[in-house]
């Protein structure tokens, strides 16, 4: 069938962890009922589970490998003069995160400056009711305020949230299909979270990528530098060192459509946002 892999295509994680925030900060208890519900998560929404069971408890908030969830928490901590412990993992320890309480009080555009420009502490400060609202939006924080409409427009009416699939996602799963399919790809990198899929099929340069996307620089690694890096090991038949989840899926679909073999170090790192991604993977080799 046309759309069977939909299938593959996981929870939005930026959409869900927003709901998630929403309602736990509101005292809504959804969160939890949700995620307690659904089979094959994200690493970033089993984090988000862990947050939410251990939210009204004093135990240290375990956010995982989340940038955005970390974010959230740590400015809603700030928020509420809380010196509760947050438990990074994996490659999030080793990020360079701002770690200054006072930009709780800095405006939107002041917030977009931090950490190489990720929107993600803008995010966090309109959950948190900074009603402010910039004529240029970036991708995530436009999501950001759509996520409040809806939650909102949704609780006004005495119903819960509606959850939505990964649309990044699926638009580089498609468009990846139809490269199988017929040996072409139309797709264009809209947001930084498509940098990796588009560079590694040569639709975007680096240039183009720090150019546009500045926020490449601060994620689970460089992904400017790592995206080359994982590149190069690869023309060279060797094994691919990367941890970024994005970074080894675009690769693995590079090989794949390439009909060349690629060794993978950290295969379960795609787990983070893309947990049914080798099921993907073997449902395409059977599309060649």
């Amino acid at each position: 069938m046309e759309e069977e892999f939909l299938k593959f295509i996981p929870l939005d994680k930026s959409w869900i962890i927003r709901m998630g925030i929403l309602d736990l900060i509101n005292k809504y208890n959804d969160i939890n009922k949700f995620l307690a519900n659904q089979k094959n998560l994200g690493d970033d929404l089993i984090a988000l589970k862990r947050v939410a069971e251990d939210w009204n408890s004093e135990k240290p908030l375990n956010v995982g490998e989340s940038g955005t969830l970390y974010r959230f928490v740590r400015f809603i901590l700030w928020k509420s003069r809380s010196s509760r412990e947050i438990i990074k993992e994996g490659t999030l320890k080793t990020r360079e995160i701002c770690n200054n309480p006072e930009i709780i009080d800095w405006p939107i555009s002041k917030l977009l400056t931090l950490d190489n420009h990720t929107s993600q502490w803008a995010s966090a400060s309109v959950l948190m009711g900074n009603t402010e609202k910039p004529d240029l939006l970036p991708f995530k924080l436009k999501l950001t305020y759509e996520a409040i409409e809806h939650w909102t427009e949704r609780r006004k009416n005495n119903q819960c949230w509606l959850p939505i699939y990964d649309i990044t996602i699926e638009n580089q799963a498609r468009a990846f299909i139809e490269l199988l399919k017929t040996g072409k790809m139309d797709f264009q990198a809209k947001q930084p979270e498509d940098y990796c899929f588009a560079r590694i099929f040569e639709i975007i340069s680096p240039q183009e990528g720090e150019c546009t996307f500045p926020s490449l620089k601060s994620h689970e690694s460089n992904r400017i530098q790592e995206v080359e890096k994982a590149i190069q090991q690869s023309d060279n038949n060797q094994m691919v060192s990367s941890k970024d989840h994005r970074v080894v899926q675009a690769i693995v679909m590079r090989q794949i459509a390439q009909n060349k073999p690629v060794k993978i170090e950290n295969p379960d790192c795609v787990t983070k946002s893309w947990p049914q991604f080798w099921d993907f993977i073997d449902y395409c080799k059977k599309l060649k």
